[in-house]
């Protein structure tokens, strides 16, 4: 039998959509299931896990501020304690960064950017390569500890149907052994949901001429409670920070409905934004590459259909 640890995220006190997406997964399975929180908050997620069927939780309420150091040293410890052979995160920056350290650290297998994942006669996943351009199954045996890392938006939520005990385990795997310190950390401006787990985006590109253009995504995004993205291109003009990158280079996404805003669609950007449900395309260049991936394509200039689309989904929302 499988014996899983999750890593568990919180936004705002409550459990990520991402963390959600992979308890869902285990619901009825008949699997031992753990729980890794970095940071505070563990009384306020106990009984939300419990519904998921989670009996113990590994805590360490000291880690408040990202160091990869001392995060490294947690989660390879709560993964000791747990028994676990099978690791299930959310792809981001953090756990990318931290869980290959981790994999390192535990001689582990390590599996990223998985884009399906079943325990149907076994553990199946299916991962995105060469851009995008295709993907590969993959059939995994749990010979030692497997770490697997899924994308946000690709799993169903399902709401926690189990009556289990939740134990909160409380760790001090040290920060005494930091080979780096943090000294300081810059919070966005946004106060949206962040891209990899946003179900709409609206993304920006070359093609809106100049930063202050942003706003006029922005306020379409207000309407259909959406988070702004950007090209690499916009990015590199120093238009908009990094955090909005959307890309190869930036943050891989799969929203319900992506639309595109002056982008032309470079390789580099489709194999970003690939997995949308629903792709919407503007630009004035009816030849332009992203026209082959969208859904719906509006061959117009953005300064006049989006501001005509937002009036429109103001009026009908």
């Amino acid at each position: 039998m499988e014996n899983i640890l999750v890593v568990a995220e919180l936004q705002n006190g409550s459990l990520k959509k991402g963390t959600k997406e992979l308890l869902s997964s285990l619901v009825g399975k008949g699997k031992t299931i753990s729980a890794a929180l970095a940071g505070e908050g563990a009384d306020s997620i106990k009984e939300e896990l419990q519904k998921y069927g989670v009996t113990q939780l590994f805590n360490q309420a000291s880690l408040t501020q990202y160091n990869p150091t001392s995060f490294t040293q947690f989660f390879a410890e709560a993964i000791k304690q747990s028994g676990a052979n099978l690791v299930l995160a959310s792809s981001n920056a953090m756990t990318k960064d931290v869980l290959a350290r981790v994999a390192a650290r535990l001689d582990a297998g390590f599996i990223n950017d998985c884009t399906e994942l079943s325990f149907d006669g076994g553990i199946h996943l299916r991962r995105p390569m060469y851009s995008a351009k295709c993907s590969a199954g993959v059939n995994l045996k749990l010979e030692g500890t497997s770490i697997v890392l899924m994308r946000a938006n690709q799993l169903p939520v399902l709401e926690g149907t189990e009556s289990s005990t939740c134990e909160i385990k409380a760790l001090d795997a040290g920060t005494e052994n930091e080979t780096l310190k943090v000294k300081d950390i810059i919070k966005g401006e946004s106060e949206k949901l962040d891209l990899t787990e946003a179900d709409r985006i609206v993304s920006g590109g070359r093609g809106l001429k100049e930063a202050k253009n942003f706003e006029m995504l922005e306020e379409l995004a207000n309407v259909i409670n959406a988070t702004v993205g950007a090209s690499r291109a916009v990015v590199d003009s120093g238009w908009v920070p990094h955090s909005m990158q959307v890309g190869q280079t930036g943050k891989t996404v799969a929203p319900s409905l992506y639309i595109a805003v002056g982008i032309s669609g470079a390789i580099q950007h489709l194999a970003g934004m690939s997995g949308s449900k629903v792709i919407v395309a503007i630009n004035t260049d009816e030849n332009a590459p992203i026209f082959q991936k969208a859904s719906y394509g509006i061959v117009g200039d953005a300064f006049e259909v989006v501001p005509k689309l937002t009036e429109q989904l103001k009026a009908s929302l």
